[in-house]
């Protein structure tokens, strides 16, 4: 299926864990500042005209090195940025991808990724929060009206997604929680579950690795459906080729038999509050400061809570618009190999480095391998917003991914080395930047699916539909 742009997308068409003193206060009426407007309570303001993508984009750039400046303490404490989000925020950065006429940006694919690579040259941490949120607005604002039409949703499922993204513009921040320990991001294998109930829907489990947990406004939460017996409900479809079972033999452990089909997923828009626990839970290797802690639900929701209206749409929409849980993470770790030239550059050049041929040629290396990512990502952002759930276009998705969370660690380690011990000690910029590259390959969807759905492609076969487990 072949998704197409519409004007949905385009303009053709907890909060008290949030400290005071970081929302930059409304300029008097007389100070000359844009005139502004409220965002939620306790959330400062958003400006009241919000900015051209370009303005975004300088916007971003102008903001990373305050972010860099306080990415140090945020890593050491393993604390929240609740100051960086302040900055986006109050830049209007929060609706870069709301349509126009919901009061966002009206920014595509492209444009967004160039200001997720601007953020991430400041912080990484940052940048990856900031893209969860993106996923979410993002997915909302350009899956096209036209595929919404053609499954027959009615015009409240329009309504509440108008609803969703206007308050993105406004500032509201908002979050994913689809991995699950025992399953990671494999919506195929989640146990979060959801029952109707009423006119509205139950829906409880538990999350991993949920950026912004605790922060966000609400959160985008994938969950299968359950039958009043609590047997998960099955597609209408039998055996239909997609390869959902496998035995243990296969490396997965999952079981299964391939005539299996999988469990009919959702996503559904939960707002933080009563019936949404976060567990403090995150102390990890790198990307510290993201927060992305376990999060307990045992929650009821009204009926337009459920995104797009229609019971089993989380997979289709994976397949037919991989980039916002495929290549959206592509662009935050371009910014960080770029953060890691620049810091190793600076360090070299302070200690009088530069003059030696190995260090000139690493970094030199570095600078390559950073362009080349950069391109490729750039042009699979290209393509996305120009010619959506097009093959080669979910082609330049993959790619995209696997070259920059490769790219990210290889970069770092190489600049690391450039620079010498003394660039390892706790502290250093360099050192924490090896640290949050490491991660990009190992964030869904890793480096080896992304090259197991290359590998498939490149044979001839159809990576959505090929033997083994379900990627997704």
């Amino acid at each position: 299926m072949t998704a197409q742009r519409t004007d949905s997308g385009t303009d053709t068409t907890p909060a008290d864990m949030t400290p005071a003193d970081t929302t930059p206060p409304a300029p008097a009426a007389d100070s000359g500042a844009p005139p502004r407007r409220a965002a939620p309570p306790g959330r400062g303001t958003v400006p009241a005209t919000p900015p051209s993508p370009a303005e975004a984009l300088a916007a971003a750039r102008e903001l990373a090195p305050r972010f860099a400046a306080r990415a140090a303490d945020h890593d050491a404490a393993g604390s929240f940025p609740a100051a960086d989000f302040a900055d986006l925020r109050a830049a209007g950065l929060l609706g870069l991808l709301v349509p126009r006429r919901l009061g966002g940006s009206g920014a595509s694919f492209a444009e967004y990724t160039a200001v997720a690579e601007a953020v991430a040259t400041g912080s990484g941490a940052t940048a990856l929060v900031y893209n969860m949120h993106a996923s979410v607005t993002g997915a909302l604002a350009h899956t096209p009206d036209a595929l919404l039409r053609e499954l027959g949703v009615g015009e409240e499922v329009f309504t509440a997604r108008d609803r969703a993204l206007a308050a993105a513009a406004s500032g509201a921040l908002y979050g994913v929680a689809m991995s699950e320990r025992g399953a990671g991001s494999r919506l195929s294998r989640i146990t979060t579950a959801y029952r109707r109930v009423g006119d509205g829907f139950r829906l409880t489990g538990a999350k991993a690795f949920v950026s912004g947990a605790g922060h966000a406004d609400a959160y985008l939460v994938a969950a299968r459906e359950r039958t009043d017996d609590g047997a998960p409900r099955r597609d209408a479809a039998a055996a239909d080729g997609t390869g959902e079972g496998g035995t243990a033999a296969d490396g997965t452990g999952e079981g299964g038999t391939a005539e299996e089909t999988p469990a009919r997923v959702s996503y559904f828009l939960v707002p933080s509050g009563e019936g949404v626990r976060v567990e403090p839970t995150w102390d990890s290797l790198g990307m510290r400061a993201t927060g992305s802690h376990d999060l307990h639900l045992d929650v009821a929701l009204p009926a337009d809570a459920l995104l797009g209206g229609i019971d089993g749409l989380a997979v289709l929409l994976a397949q037919v618009m991989p980039q916002w849980l495929v290549a959206s993470y592509a662009a935050v770790y371009v910014g960080v190999a770029r953060s890691a030239l620049a810091a190793a550059a600076e360090h070299t050049r302070g200690r009088g480095l530069e003059g030696l041929p190995l260090v000139r040629a690493r970094l030199g290396r570095a600078d390559a391998a950073t362009a080349a990512a950069g391109l490729v990502v750039a042009e699979a952002a290209r393509r996305v917003s120009d010619a959506p759930g097009e093959p080669e276009t979910n082609r330049w998705v993959w790619r995209a991914k696997l070259v920059a969370g490769d790219t990210a660690a290889e970069v770092a380690s190489s600049a690391l080395e450039a620079a010498g011990t003394s660039a390892t000690r706790r502290g250093h910029p360099l050192e924490r930047i090896y640290r949050d590259a490491r991660c990009g390959a190992l964030q869904p969807a890793t480096s080896d699916v992304c090259a197991d759905w290359l590998g498939v492609a490149a044979l001839g076969g159809d990576p959505e539909n090929a033997a083994g487990p379900s990627r997704w």
